[in-house]
């Protein structure tokens, strides 16, 4: 009996822009081969399987790269909520999804959705050695950097670095891995959920209100550019805290997918406390696009 599933773009005011996003319907008893071959097939950055909602407000899911499984990424935690909220599964404002990073709380407030999440890794500042090699990969020198790079995450975590905004329009994507870093990221301190992934931002503005402009890089999971990334928005907040950009938590706003065709707007809020983030929270809208079925791939 074939899945139901919905396509949906998230962190947009209309179709076609935004992250793709597919969330396949029914899926408890899926393996993981299974969902991989579903995630491969869609071809977007992430697809999620969510499983039963319990009591109008908790659910949990897996998300698939066409590459892998991972914890946590912000625009299928989004898109799987809306989703099931329009299929009437959800029907509380407030829900938790349960994912590899844990509980994440997401709230509904009228055209939006925001998560919420917990900080789980901050590390930095990144060695310029490190930083210049990740640049390389990316076409980009050095004298481009415009601060401090810094690991960050609420779950999945990233190293932000912050570049200028001439640096950035001119930044390539690459389908190759990035080098490897992590052995050097680790020895900066607690780095649990490191992804083969950089953000790179250009800040305008001041505090408590930034405009970002950011390009996210995914290689190692299959994705040479995300246009629209809440996992590296929630981190972001702990790097802007850790730079002092934000140093008592604030708002900001972040375009992204720009040079994809695919403009996408986070909104962004990190809250702090003496100098240290201790929740980030990050909302979009959700645009529906397709709904309709696909067959169950055969089991391993």
């Amino acid at each position: 009996m074939p899945l139901t599933f919905d396509i949906v773009d998230v962190f947009t005011d209309r179709p076609f822009a935004g992250n793709q996003l597919a969330v396949v319907h029914g899926a408890d008893a899926l393996s993981t081969d299974q969902c991989q071959a579903l995630a491969r097939e869609f071809g977007f950055s992430e697809s999620t399987f969510p499983g039963a909602v319990v009591d109008g407000r908790e659910y949990a899911t897996r998300i698939f790269t066409p590459e892998q499984e991972i914890p946590f990424a912000g625009h299928p935690t989004l898109g799987t909520a809306w989703a099931l909220r329009s299929r009437g599964l959800l029907t509380a404002d407030e829900a938790t999804q349960v994912c590899g990073a844990g509980r994440i709380g997401v709230r509904f407030d009228g055209e939006q959705v925001e998560l919420t999440a917990v900080p789980r890794d901050l590390a930095g500042p990144v060695p310029t050695d490190v930083v210049r090699s990740l640049l390389r990969a990316l076409g980009l020198l050095v004298s481009d950097i415009a601060g401090e790079s810094w690991v960050a995450g609420c779950g999945l975590s990233f190293v932000h670095v912050p570049v200028t905004e001439e640096a950035l329009v001119r930044a390539s994507a690459s389908s190759h891995a990035f080098p490897p870093v992590a052995e050097r990221l680790s020895g900066l301190g607690r780095v649990e959920d490191l992804l083969d992934a950089v953000n790179l931002y250009a800040v305008a503005g001041s505090s408590p209100h930034l405009d970002v402009h950011s390009r996210v890089f995914v290689p190692g999971a299959g994705v040479p550019e995300d246009p629209a990334t809440g996992s590296a928005a929630a981190g972001l907040g702990l790097a802007l805290v850790a730079t002092g950009l934000l140093p008592e938590g604030g708002r900001y706003t972040i375009r992204q997918g720009l040079e994809m065709g695919r403009p996408s707007t986070l909104s962004g809020r990190v809250e702090a406390t003496g100098g240290s983030a201790t929740l980030c929270h990050v909302g979009g809208r959700v645009q529906p696009v397709a709904s309709g079925e696909i067959a169950v791939p055969p089991g391993s």
